[in-house]
């Protein structure tokens, strides 16, 4: 289903039992960040703080803090749904031909549908129910200050819109913002980030960045802004393909960025591409501090909003956190379309623990000597995947989401002086290991079995597996056993 917007969400988690109510006052000031972080570690649910100290809306956290809450973000019974959405798009868009005139009918009639996801420019949206262009604050919002070394508050769950000042491409980012004072933010653009282009191309023509950030999205809209897309793919056309429906958008007040009509807040603003300021530290996904740095500065010339908005917030920090299942989303989501780069890839896993891209583990139907290093390379070069510091390869009967079984390969199928690949490349902002910023190493593990062109010419021993017709007899005498 589409929601349209994140109240109709709230509401269908709260039927569910998903969501509780906090009435008792809570302090935006780290308070928050504990309550959440022990709920979210303990598998419990999407919170409402009814009453946050120094400011009258209230702020909800955890939207996406489980499998299930995801899946109805997104509209899906399982995870296995969002591999088949993009598949399908993909056979359509590389598909052979339709034959006969049902076929050709058929394929139209998904065309029509694909065409009809494009965001759709509307007159007035709720986020404008309240418009304050004179004297806008950022005090009134219930902006936390999550972690005790943090450098000020953040904004932790925002859509960042932008346009490339020479194309007019939209951009929709989701960027950390450092409440500096009432009127200006930290823009956290990382070096490798789409909005951090805009920024640069800005500054070469010496001209300010119109900025708008929505706050407060329907959920599906919320993804898309955290979803690692191609360049030349626009968030919220993406985003109406995930609803299955276009995303009503509404022009900002002071700046000429759309926004969506049915968010909670919108902050409008500029750039300026001569000012920066120190931003930082900040209690970061990767369960450290990222430190601080200097980074360009947001001004802010207006915030709209709804007459009764809710304030959306997520807490990042040592994993597992409510960003697990985002990356869980985008690794299912996005896996047709790595297959469509790497053939051989049966499937992939980016284990949580390991913060998404510093692992990942990729099974491979293995034909050729070398192939597995193939796959490694390949890995490195698609995307925000240039980021992985460690992939481990391994054949195309191993679960990959299954660590135990993972390590099992690794321990029994590795000798370190051949099926070790060590290269260097670009890193993660994030990235503190590295002996230089945004530049580091990176390992490849070929965990497959080897091949005599690969080094190996002794025997390759069998698995230890009982045979299948002992297993059948003792599937049929185990109640006689009395062992259930």
């Amino acid at each position: 289903m589409a929601f349209r917007d994140l109240r109709e969400f709230l509401k269908l988690l709260d039927e569910r039992g998903e969501l509780r109510h906090v009435t008792a006052e809570v302090d935006p000031e780290l308070e928050i960040t504990e309550i959440t972080d022990r709920v979210v570690k303990a598998g419990g649910p999407a919170l409402l703080f009814e009453n946050v100290k120094g400011s009258q809306f209230p702020l909800a956290t955890n939207i996406f803090g489980s499998a299930a809450r995801m899946s109805l973000a997104l509209g899906v019974e399982e995870w296995g749904e969002l591999e088949h959405r993009l598949e399908e798009l993909l056979d359509l868009a590389m598909g052979p031909p339709p034959k006969g005139i049902l076929g050709k009918l058929g394929a139209l009639g998904d065309i029509i549908k694909v065409g009809r996801i494009g965001p759709k420019e509307v007159s007035s949206g709720a986020c404008q129910e309240v418009v304050e262009t004179e004297n806008p604050s950022l005090a009134e919002l219930p902006i936390q200050k999550c972690w005790p070394d943090d450098g000020g508050k953040y904004i932790t769950l925002p859509l960042v819109f932008t346009h490339d000042p020479a194309s007019g491409r939209r951009n929709v980012g989701m960027y950390r913002l450092q409440v500096f004072d009432d009127r200006t933010l930290g823009m956290h653009w990382q070096l490798h980030k789409g909005g951090s282009e805009h920024f640069r191309q800005s500054r070469q023509e010496d001209q300010r960045l119109e900025v708008a950030i929505a706050v407060g999205t329907d959920p599906v809209l919320t993804y898309a802004a955290s979803a690692p897309l191609p360049p030349d793919v626009d968030e919220m056309v993406f985003a109406g393909f995930l609803r299955g429906k276009s995303v009503e958008m509404v022009r900002a007040k002071t700046v000429d960025v759309m926004v969506p009509a049915h968010s909670e807040f919108v902050i409008e603003g500029y750039v300026d591409p001569a000012e920066a300021r120190t931003e930082g530290p900040f209690g970061d996904h990767t369960g450290v501090y990222s430190l601080a740095d200097e980074y360009p500065v947001l001004h802010v010339t207006a915030i709209t909003r709804r007459e009764d908005p809710i304030y959306l917030s997520t807490i990042v920090g040592r994993p597992p956190m409510e960003d697990a299942y985002l990356g869980k989303a985008t690794e299912r989501l996005f896996l047709p379309l790595i297959r469509l780069m790497i053939p051989e890839l049966v499937d992939i896993h980016l284990p949580v623990d390991a913060v998404f891209h510093n692992f990942a583990l990729v099974s491979i139907k293995k034909r050729y000597p070398g192939q597995a290093r193939k796959v490694m390379h390949a890995v490195w070069g698609l995307g925000q995947m240039m980021f992985t510091k460690f992939v481990i390869a391994v054949d195309e009967d191993v679960d990959v989401q299954n660590l135990r079984e993972v390590l099992w390969r690794v321990g029994n199928n590795v000798d370190p002086s051949r099926d070790v690949e060590i290269v260097t490349g670009p890193t993660d902002t994030l990235e503190h290991a590295s002996a230089e910023p945004h530049y580091g190493g990176k390992m490849g593990m070929d965990a497959t079995t080897k091949l005599p062109e690969e080094g190996h010419h002794r025997d390759w021993p069998p698995d230890v597996v009982m045979s299948a017709e002992i297993r059948e007899q003792v599937d049929r005498r185990w109640s006689e056993l009395g062992l259930d």
